[in-house]
C-alpha cells in the first residue's frame, strides 16, 4: 500500500494546492454529500487549484453509504470523462471519505484521491489508515479495500461549524486512542471541556490522536497484528450500530443526555430524534469492552468506572433489552477480526496495555451487555 501524507493545515488553500500538484492528473472531481455541499464546499470553491473541477453529490449520513451511492459516483466519473489519471477529492465526514476512497480505489482499477475530512470523526479516524468501503446487507463496512489517499489534509476550522453531537462522535474515537496509548492522553480527554471546547487545545489533541493511529497503521497497514488495537470498542459498537440500522428506521433511540434513560429506540419519545452517529456506538461499545477487559485482563476497575461515567454523562444510552442479546451476538459474529466461530476482541490490561485476539464466549458477552444496561 502506497504511503499516505497527513497534513495539519494552517492555510488550507496552500496545502491543497501543493497536494494536488503532487498528483499528476488530467481531470479533477470533487465528492461531497448534501450537507458538505452546503457548509464546506463554499470554503474551497474559490480556490484556484480547484477551478474546472466537477462536483459529485451524494446523500448525507451513513444511511447513504450504500451500493446505490457508489454506483452513482462511478456513473458520474464515467459520464464526466474520468480516466485512470483522474484525481478525486473527497470533502466530508467519514461516510464521504470511506465511500469516495472506495470509489477511487475501484474505478478504472484505481485512481488517485485526496481526503479533506470535515468532521472530528473523519479527522481522527475515517480519513487516516487507508480503510475504504460501504455498508452492505445490513452490515457496517462489509465491502471495501485497503488503499491510502495520496494526502489527507486536516483543517480544524471546519470543527467550529459542527454541531455538538458530531463533536462528541469524533471524540469517542479520540477517547479510544487515549485508552490504547497512555494515561496522560487518557486523563486529558476525560477532563477536557467537550461541552464548550477550546479549539486551540482541541487542535493539538487532534494532532496527537491522529499520530497514535498513524503510528499503528504504519506498523501494520493491513491489520495483521497491532492495528487490531484500533478496534477497541468496535466489536460491540459495530453490532450496536448494525442493530440500529436494521431496527430503527425512523424510530427514536435514546442516546442524547437530555433524553430520559427510560426512552428507547422503539419510539417512547417520538418528538426527539437523537443522532445515529458512529462515535456514539463506539462509546457504547467501549463500556462493554472495558468490562470484558476488567474481567478477563485485569483492567483497573477505577479507570473503567471513570471512563464509563464520562460516556454516560456525555453520550447517554442506547436502550436494549435481554431479548436483543441474540441478535447483537449474531451481529458480532460478522466482525472481520473473527476466526471461525470465535468472537475476537481487542481488550486492555491497563491504559496502553493492549491485549489482542481475546476470545469471549456467549455468557461473557451477555454479562458485558448486562453491565452496559445496568451501569
Amino acid at each position: 500500500m502506497s504511503p499516505q501524507k497527513v497534513i495539519i493545515a494552517d492555510h488550507l488553500e496552500q496545502a491543497l494546492s501543493e497536494a494536488i500538484a503532487e498528483c499528476r492528473h488530467d481531470r479533477l472531481f470533487i465528492l461531497v454529500d448534501e450537507t458538505t455541499e452546503k457548509l464546506c464546499l463554499p470554503v474551497v470553491s474559490g480556490f484556484g487549484c480547484l477551478q474546472g473541477a466537477k462536483v459529485i453529490t451524494i446523500g448525507a449520513t451513513d444511511a447513504n453509504k450504500t451500493l446505490q451511492s457508489i454506483s452513482h459516483v462511478w456513473e458520474e466519473l464515467g459520464n464526466g470523462g474520468a480516466t485512470r489519471h483522474t484525481l478525486l477529492i473527497n470533502i466530508g465526514g467519514g461516510m464521504v471519505t470511506d465511500l469516495g476512497g472506495f470509489a477511487a480505489s475501484t474505478f478504472k482499477r484505481g485512481i488517485q484521491y485526496i481526503n479533506i475530512p470535515t468532521t472530528l470523526l473523519s479527522m481522527v479516524d475515517a480519513s487516516v489508515g487507508g480503510k475504504t468501503g460501504i455498508n452492505f446487507n445490513g452490515l457496517k463496512n462489509e465491502i471495501g479495500v485497503f488503499n491510502n489517499a495520496s494526502s489527507v489534509i486536516l483543517d480544524t476550522q471546519f470543527l467550529r461549524t459542527m454541531d455538538h453531537e458530531n463533536i462528541l462522535s469524533g471524540y469517542a474515537e479520540m477517547l479510544k486512542h487515549g485508552l490504547i496509548s497512555n494515561e496522560k492522553m487518557w486523563a486529558e480527554l476525560l477532563t477536557f471541556n467537550v461541552e464548550a471546547p477550546d479549539f486551540g487545545q482541541l487542535q493539538r489533541m487532534v494532532a496527537e490522536s491522529v499520530a497514535v493511529k498513524q503510528r499503528i497503521v504504519t506498523e501494520d497497514p493491513t491489520e495483521q497484528g497491532i492495528r487490531k488495537a484500533l478496534n477497541l470498542g468496535h466489536t460491540v459498537g459495530h453490532a450496536f450500530e448494525s442493530f440500529a440500522l436494521r431496527t430503527m428506521g425512523t424510530r427514536t433511540m435514546g442516546t442524547v443526555p437530555s433524553v430520559s434513560s427510560a426512552a428507547d429506540y422503539r419510539g417512547t419519545v417520538p418528538s426527539v430524534r437523537p443522532p445515529q452517529l458512529h462515535g456514539y456506538f463506539v462509546a457504547f461499545g467501549l463500556i462493554c469492552e472495558l468490562y470484558l477487559s476488567a474481567v478477563k485482563c485485569g483492567f483497573p476497575t477505577d479507570k473503567m468506572h471513570q471512563t464509563v461515567n464520562f460516556i454516560k454523562e456525555h453520550y447517554g444510552k442506547m436502550a436494549i433489552t435481554c431479548d436483543d442479546y441474540p441478535t447483537l451476538l449474531e451481529l458480532m459474529t460478522h466482525d472481520k477480526k473473527n476466526v471461525g466461530s470465535d468472537i475476537n476482541f481487542t481488550l486492555l490490561g491497563g491504559i496502553g496495555d493492549i491485549r489482542l485476539n481475546q476470545i469471549s464466549g456467549k455468557q461473557e458477552i451477555y454479562e458485558a451487555l448486562d453491565f452496559y444496561r445496568e451501569c
